[in-house]
């Protein structure tokens, strides 16, 4: 077996890729590329005229076989339209793959939005997360922000331009007020970093839509103040609220400011469970 190189690509700005990238893509014998039509336009523009195949989510599992064949006879390269290959792209089942087949896999270092994106954002990063495209529906939107609400860590994710306002919403119902910035047309001639409060944001761009891929980074949670209570405490406190007829969200504010909790953890605490298995810990 040969050796699969992954190989990143310009995510704007055709200058950025790197000699060695170049040099990789003339020297493969086939390139496996997640649209041919759109990586044609990076090999044109280099005169780099190695076979292309496409390999993108739809015959991501149908295109192994042909894959290993190819890498019997040679090594291949892997490229996504944009970025580094498998990074909410296809990639992760053929580098598998290629590993199961005992070829050698060797990853290039190159252009990323997110990380792109984060440098120059102006938010902590010395600690982020990466969530890649956060789900469609309103309810699984919000449930998935509301597991990384308690994080310290800069919260980054992916989102098209059709649906920013509509994420930075979510981000605002479940996260609170926080520092944001949305980064649009990276490495292009309008590339453009918005810095604001989520709720400023949110105006900001219903007044004028966005055009192009938007990459959305979020500060993390803030230290908490003063000793942090217990899942027990925060749950008896939640039940007797509740009891009370106070409103879910409204409880989960009221206690998340006394518990130094974030107030989507409290929300979505089981105030049914057993307190013991909390103190069992």
């Amino acid at each position: 077996m040969h050796t699969l190189y992954l190989v990143p690509t310009p995510i704007g700005n055709l200058e950025d890729i790197t000699l060695r990238a170049l040099r990789v893509l003339r020297e493969v014998r086939l390139i496996a590329a997640e649209d041919t039509r759109h990586s044609r336009i990076l090999l044109d523009h280099y005169q780099i005229s190695t076979p292309l195949i496409s390999y993108h989510e739809h015959n991501k599992l149908a295109r192994l076989e042909r894959l290993r064949d190819a890498l019997a006879q040679g090594d291949v390269a892997l490229i996504s339209d944009a970025g580094m290959p498998t990074i909410s792209d296809p990639g992760y089942e053929l580098v598998r793959a290629a590993l199961a087949f005992g070829a050698k896999v060797v990853p290039l270092p190159g252009p990323n939005a997110a990380l792109t994106a984060l440098i120059g954002s102006g938010l902590p990063t010395d600690s982020f997360l990466f969530l890649g495209f956060p789900p469609r529906r309103p309810a699984k939107l919000r449930a998935f922000f509301a597991q990384y609400a308690a994080l310290r860590a800069t919260l980054i994710c992916y989102e098209s331009p059709n649906r920013l306002v509509e994420t930075l919403r979510a981000l605002h119902e479940v996260l609170g007020e926080r520092q944001a910035v949305v980064a649009l047309e990276l490495t292009k001639h309008f590339e453009s970093f918005a810095r604001a409060p989520l709720s400023a944001l949110i105006a900001a761009f219903e007044a004028a839509p966005p055009r192009g891929e938007a990459t959305i980074l979020v500060q993390g949670a803030p230290e908490p103040q003063g000793t942090p209570w217990t899942a027990a405490q925060v749950r008896a406190a939640l039940r007797q609220a509740l009891a009370q007829g106070v409103k879910r969200s409204l409880a989960a504010k009221q206690i998340a400011a006394q518990a130094c909790w974030d107030r989507a953890a409290v929300y979505a605490l089981d105030e049914n469970a057993e307190d013991e298995a909390d103190d069992a810990d």
